[in-house]
């Protein structure tokens, strides 16, 4: 098995050069994190509606303005402590925090994570424009976009040059035609090569011949195993990003039922579905999703409890359904009426296992 390669992103350095996806909601917390830190790669805690399932949050308060703050407190207060439980379980280990643009609350959410120990962030669902200037005060934290397209990586590299001197740390390319979860496409663009794997070289092209620099790019999408991990560093990528397959780990902070779902899950579970936020994603289909396939996915109960995203169809015109809350029953075990996101890979995994084992067998340690 060919030797791996570190991984060097900012002034943070890793063994392996394996990013842990940031899944929300919970499914990608402190123990996740903090195993594949320890284990030589980088975890990533997600940072979207953490504030959900904690002991901060109270959903049935009845003023919507309150109740909006109290989640945007909530998620506050949670972040501060899957941050503080990563780093006690991993004290030497490298923790990121991926915080999605769209978040109404994404400034407070970055200031906390590089207030409290984050080494790096990893800022997609929209263009970090403003990442620099949120966190100046903290130069030794990496600064990671997530993009699907060259072009996204042009405009922040000009963004950032001009307005904060600066170029990102590294970026990780997600494809959408393999990548879980929201895709960074249309649904009629999906088939388009222009956004899948040529994106790498592409882009790396792009930086070499503009800026003569070696920022390290990470590839994301259907990555599952040493095979398309070895295809990824073979375009080029210096690392690359794997979600899913650390769903079926011991660590993953998901019910046990949610990791059961995509263990059992089959390649023809993998579909597509529409979301509130106007773009599609990749799930495992169950009841939830032939509901919203069928045109009847929302509760009539729900309502917009939150205000969470700067775009949403639920919130705008009751269309779709309240992601927040579908995120959630499913990460706490009810499968057959949440969402759960997947890559278009998922059910490669035979077992629940350690993560120190699955990283064992990714890198032929």
């Amino acid at each position: 098995m060919q030797f791996l390669p570190s991984l060097k992103i900012g002034q943070h350095v890793v063994p392996y050069p394996i990013v842990q996806g940031g899944m929300g909601i919970r499914i990608s917390g402190a123990n996740l994190a903090a195993a594949v830190a320890n284990a030589g790669g980088i975890g990533v805690i997600s940072a979207v509606g953490l504030g959900m399932n904690s002991p901060y949050f109270d959903i049935e308060e009845k003023n919507p303005k309150k109740r909006q703050a109290h989640f945007f407190e909530a998620n506050r207060l949670a972040l501060i402590d899957e941050l503080e439980k990563a780093r006690e379980l991993s004290p030497k280990g490298i923790i990121g925090v991926n915080i999605m643009v769209a978040a109404r609350d994404y400034e407070t959410l970055v200031q906390v994570s590089v207030d409290y120990g984050a080494d790096l962030i990893f800022s997609g669902a929209g263009l970090p424009l403003q990442l620099p200037e949120l966190t100046a005060h903290r130069p030794e934290v990496a600064l990671v976009p997530i993009i699907s397209s060259t072009r996204a990586a042009q405009v922040i590299c000009k963004k950032w040059l001009r307005h904060f001197g600066r170029l990102p740390d590294g970026f990780v390319v997600e494809n959408p035609q393999l990548a879980g979860g929201h895709l960074g496409a249309k649904a009629e663009d999906l088939d388009d090569p222009a956004i899948g794997s040529a994106v790498i070289p592409e882009l790396l092209t792009y930086l070499r011949q503009t800026f003569e620099a070696e920022i390290p790019v990470t590839a994301a999408g259907g990555i599952c195993d040493r095979a398309t991990l070895d295809q990824a560093l073979a375009l080029g990528a210096s690392g690359v990003q794997i979600g899913t397959r650390f769903i079926t780990t011991d660590e993953c902070d998901a019910d046990r039922r949610y990791k059961d779902f995509h263990l059992n899950a089959k390649p023809e579970d993998v579909v597509l579905i529409s979301s509130p936020v106007g773009l599609p994603g990749r799930a495992l289909r169950n009841a939830f999703v032939d509901q919203i396939a069928a045109g009847h996915p929302s509760n009539p109960k729900d309502q917009c409890f939150a205000n969470c995203l700067q775009v949403c169809k639920f919130r705008d015109s009751r269309e779709t359904y309240c992601i927040l809350r579908a995120l959630d029953r499913a990460s706490r075990g009810d499968v057959d009426n949440g969402l759960v996101f997947a890559g278009s890979r998922a059910g490669q995994a035979q077992q629940i296992v350690p993560v120190a084992e699955l990283m064992a067998e990714l890198t032929g340690a």
